[in-house]
């Protein structure tokens, strides 16, 4: 069984479809990319599965529950994270603080210092800036703090939002660095991106959406190889 299965999904913005029927799903383990334009409605599938929009049809399952019938903010005690697109950080609390906020579905204090220490080795920039206001790292640093929040739920999945974007090629590298060594580490990621090539590179499978429509699904490498993909995504 997958662990996060779409069916025939639908989501509407006024009288605007923005999802049109999409399904796929995401098995254990995985890092899946969903591709696409500007627009392609990526962002709208991420939030439809976190509860923050509602679909007018379709589930979408996760582990056996249907997140349609579930609180938005009850989602994140069930295993999933969700790291949105332009980071969204509490910029007037210190690094340390929003990674609290991280573990807030959490009870038990030594779990969660150890899970922080943790955080502090995969990224030292945090541990370096702990004290520091979120508000003034930068673009890198807040993608990182994101990542590190989402963490500290411990999440069995993350949806990771667009996580290169604005950041130079550099920090782009040490980004999708961390997103392998997340899912290394035994972590499944749905990764929305609009850096396709990259995505593509670290991904298992990949899914291609236009326009609310899924147009292309397939082998991560494969899709790197397809010469449609090649064409409108990859620049080539």
């Amino acid at each position: 069984m997958a662990m996060l299965e779409v069916k025939n999904l639908q989501v509407y913005y006024g009288v605007i479809q923005a999802i049109k029927n999409v399904s796929f799903q995401v098995n254990q383990g995985e890092v899946i990319a969903l591709i696409g334009a500007n627009g392609a409605g990526k962002t709208t599938i991420l939030h439809t599965i976190t509860g923050l929009i509602t679909a007018k049809s379709g589930e979408v399952i996760y582990e056996g529950t249907d997140l349609q019938k579930i609180p938005a903010h009850r989602i994140v005690s069930l295993g999933m994270a969700h790291i949105p697109e332009g980071r969204h950080v509490f910029s007037q609390l210190t690094v340390y603080e929003n990674l609290l906020m991280g573990a807030f579905t959490r009870k038990d204090k030594t779990e969660i210092e150890e899970t922080l220490e943790s955080i502090y080795e995969r990224f030292p920039r945090l541990k370096e800036r702990r004290g520091q206001y979120a508000g003034t790292l930068s673009g890198g640093e807040q993608q990182m703090l994101a990542m590190g929040r989402a963490l500290m739920s411990k999440p069995k999945i993350i949806l990771m939002d667009e996580p290169s974007m604005g950041l130079s090629p550099i920090l782009v590298e040490e980004v999708f660095d961390i997103i392998q060594s997340i899912s290394k580490s035994g972590t499944t990621v749905l990764l929305v991106e609009q850096n396709a090539k990259k995505a593509l590179s670290i991904a298992d499978r990949a899914y291609v959406l236009e326009t609310g429509n899924i147009v292309l699904e397939g082998k991560a490498n494969e899709l790197l190889n397809n010469e449609s993909v090649k064409k409108a995504y990859l620049g080539e």
